[in-house]
């Protein structure tokens, strides 16, 4: 939570004017000569004395006048210094009899962290009370200064500040600061209490509150933040002002009342909390009555709200927690409404809770899972209602052996009237053979993977050949893998200066063929196929369908390291050589289907590389080459050039239609009509001390149309900052051959957001540069070799 340093204003001029057990016998004159430290030196980080009040006192001044046993008066250049702390002024007069000290006349003082100016200081050394007039202030560890009419200190820890003013601008510069007629700090509680505080931009008010408090140290304290203003096209001016809520020590509430010109007013809360159970958090959004989509119009909208409900946590180092539910009001919310709510991949929200007891040999958990579906396509996904898991783990039962076991009951459950709801058991032992070195390994396994399903078949029509579902269906299928890699070194002459690795692997997978067209697809889809994925031993990421496989994976890495160990350069590259090249491209639900005459035995090649020149140009590439079409089924490639201040990348993604429609089991057609061909171009650089700018854009090659474009420009100072951002989003668009007039639908978006800097914090949002944190963009910032060395 952003806030105040220690501190803040006076709240370290408790200890101005030194100790309160100081005598004036015990104040020696000191004529000699002595180095002084600069008053405005920040002194935090030097060590405090054990007993920083009984340190010895030295004065130095032009003139000394004594009346003994009723007052001592320096005059002329008077300096005192005791310790850390630091006092000139042109009199000081201390009165015996009152035990009081008075400081007139340009009065400076320094304590190592924040230094003072004051016509008159006044201290009474009985009660430690202190009083500064026409003060000001500045902090030298850190940006600060203000002024202030009067200062008390009134207690050990505590003050009252009349009339006084803070901001993070230097000297001289006035952009803003906040003005109270009145300001109570307490040092003990950690609080700062503003009365009638008005923010100030070029002392021109700009908002008012009665009161504000603000924490001054460590301690989290209810009270307002700082507002938030700014501009956009889609919903006008925004104003937000957030407050904060310290409810206890383990919990507390965030509220931001955020008003939308165009919309009406929306609240969000943020709640969290710590328990023995682990940490969790409630976030929610209510806009009622969104204006710009009344409810006699729209009346699927009217109120619109979001919520999403996150615990993780570990009890008794056994027992772990994990909720992560999410729920929005219509499934047009996140494209009306600017929402942090949930994780909408794949256009749905999940809403699942899962509970899990992990022992050293065994876990078993329990997981309920459901959607909240944000489209209109009627492909309603499965719940889970529950499903149990067991595993049980049994590493060297003899030298070189290891047994496992994997098991779950799956209840599926689904809204679609044309899909049945099933209960799955599945157990799968498997023995390994685990043989390694410090120069390679070769693993050999052997797994019996047995499914039982329960379909509910009453009222189902699923009108796909490709299925022949029967209410009760017993499968057991052996599967058999062995894996063997070597890492070979040396020195490269040819480069020179490098350490080269070769990695070969190979890997023999055989699973027998089943028919399996009775079972229907419930949390199964077809797994990407890159060079990684060559040494994978499934083929689908569930066990409702279970690929047949009688080949061989082989492939390569090699890798370059400097003469510091860090890697500069790796390519990848492998395929696989199917001894029965039935099982080339099988379909389990459908074992008549064969491959053409001219068909090889030879997937696809899968070559990967990443490159890392002296670390300022970098690239990341991939591509999958079909030998039998002669074809590039997909490749992505991204090129980057950084440089002091900024970076340029181009990046470029390519997808084969036929490629798509194998591997997602939904219409390739309404996803695209030719594949994907994407073209992007970002680009960051920071102009100046204070100007930056930062621009992506991405365009589809395959249809000639616009991805997104957006463009930032930043301009920051020593105390505020300012945005400008523009963007055109596509947000809507049917390819699909059954709407060939559709036109693409795009959001335009300019929006100016501004806020101060200093004291831990930064007023404002969306100033970051465009892709490095993927505020707002569709087409997010990928950093090509990205290796943690």
């Amino acid at each position: 939570m952003p806030r105040f340093p220690r501190s803040l204003l006076a709240a370290s001029i408790g200890a101005a004017l030194f100790a309160s057990q100081i005598q004036a016998e015990d104040i020696p004159v000191d004529d000699s000569v002595q180095e002084i430290p600069a008053i405005d030196q920040c002194l935090l980080n030097e060590p405090d004395a054990e007993n920083p009040t009984q340190q010895p006192i030295n004065v130095e001044a032009d003139s000394l006048e004594a009346v003994n046993g009723d007052k001592a008066i320096y005059k002329g250049n008077v300096v005192v210094i005791q310790g850390k702390k630091r006092m000139q002024a042109d009199n000081v007069t201390l009165h015996q009899q009152d035990n009081v000290v008075v400081a007139e006349g340009n009065v400076m003082f320094s304590d190592g962290e924040v230094k003072t100016i004051s016509d008159k200081a006044v201290n009474h050394l009985n009660s430690e009370h202190v009083e500064l007039d026409n003060t000001k202030y500045q902090f030298l560890c850190e940006p600060g200064r203000g002024d202030a009419v009067y200062i008390a200190k009134t207690g050990k820890a505590v003050y009252e500040i009349e009339d006084g003013s803070i901001t993070s601008c230097p000297e001289g510069d006035n952009s803003w600061r906040m003005v109270a007629t009145s300001i109570d700090i307490d040092q003990n509680e950690e609080q700062a209490t503003f009365y009638n505080p008005r923010f100030e931009i070029q002392n021109v008010p700009v908002f008012y509150l009665p009161f504000l408090t603000v924490p001054i140290g460590d301690t989290r304290k209810t009270g307002f933040l700082y507002p938030t203003i700014s501009y956009g096209s889609s919903d006008g001016v925004e104003f937000e002002v957030p407050i904060y809520w310290n409810l206890a020590p383990n919990y507390d509430l965030q509220t931001t009342i955020k008003h939308m010109q165009k919309r009406g007013t929306q609240l969000n809360s943020n709640f969290r909390y710590l328990t023995d159970f682990g940490q969790g958090q409630i976030e929610s959004e209510y806009l009622p009555d969104d204006k710009m989509y009344p409810e006699e119009q729209y009346p699927d909208k009217g109120d619109r709200w979001g919520f999403q409900y996150t615990h993780s946590g570990i009890y008794d180092q056994a027992w772990k927690f994990d909720i992560d539910y999410s729920k929005v009001s219509d499934i047009a919310y996140f494209t009306d409404v600017d929402s942090g709510i949930g994780n909408r991949e794949d256009g749905q929200l999940i809403q699942e809770g899962q509970v899990t007891y992990r022992s050293h040999d065994w876990d078993l958990s329990l997981l309920a899972r459901d959607f909240q579906v944000l489209t209109t396509s009627g492909n309603l996904p499965y719940r889970l209602l529950p499903q149990m898991t067991f595993n049980y783990y049994a590493p060297e039962v003899t030298p070189y052996l290891d047994f496992d076991l994997v098991s779950s009951v799956s209840m599926f459950d689904t809204d679609a009237t044309n899909k049945p709801s099933a209960t799955r058991v599945h157990i799968e032992p498997g023995l390994t053979i685990p043989i390694g070195t410090t120069w390679g390994t070769w693993t050999t396994e052997a797994r019996l993977l047995g499914t039982y399903y329960q379909q509910d078949l009453s009222g189902v029509n699923l009108n796909d050949d490709a299925f022949d579902l029967k209410e009760n269906v017993t499968r057991v299928i052996p599967q058999f893998r062995s894996h063997a890699g070597i890492v070979l070194e040396r020195d490269t002459y040819v480069l020179g200066g490098y350490t080269q690795t070769l990695e070969p692997q190979v890997q023999y997978l055989y699973v027998p063929k089943e028919d399996q067209s009775d079972i229907y697809l419930y949390d199964t889809t077809l797994l990407q196929t890159d060079y990684y994925g060559l040494f994978r031993s499934r083929k689908y990421s569930g066990v409702d369908r279970i690929a047949a496989a009688n080949q061989f994976s082989y492939g390569a890495s090699t890798r370059f390291f400097d003469d510091q160990y860090k890697e500069r350069l790796n390519l990848s590259f492998g395929q696989i050589f199917y001894l029965d090249k039935s099982t080339k491209n099988s379909d389990p639900s459908d074992p008549d289907s064969e491959l053409s005459d001219d068909s090889t035995n030879y997937s696809a090649w899968a070559v990967e590389m990443d490159f890392n020149f002296n670390d300022y140009l970098f690239y990341h590439g991939g591509i999958q080459y079909d030998i039998d079409s002669s074809d590039m089924q997909m490749g992505n490639s991204t090129l980057e050039y950084r440089f002091n201040g900024g970076y340029i990348q181009g990046n470029y993604r390519y997808v084969t239609k036929e490629y798509i429609q194998q591997t997602v089991d939904f219409n390739a057609e309404g996803i695209t009509k030719e594949g994907i061909s994407q073209a992007g171009l970002l680009a960051s650089y920071t102009l100046s001390r204070n100007w930056s700018a930062s621009a992506q854009y991405f365009y589809d090659l395959t249809t000639d149309e616009p991805l997104e474009w957006l463009a930032r420009l930043n301009y920051t100072d020593d105390c505020w900052y300012i945005g400008f951002t523009y963007s055109d989003q596509l947000r809507e668009w049917d390819p699909s051959l059954s709407s060939p007039n559709a036109q693409p639908v795009y959001e335009n978006n300019f929006s100016i957001n501004f806020g101060i800097i200093g004291f831990g914090t930064n007023i404002g949002a969306g100033s970051g540069d465009a892709g490095l944190d993927g505020t707002s963009n569709s087409l997010g910032y990928g950093r090509p070799f990205f290796l943690n060395n």
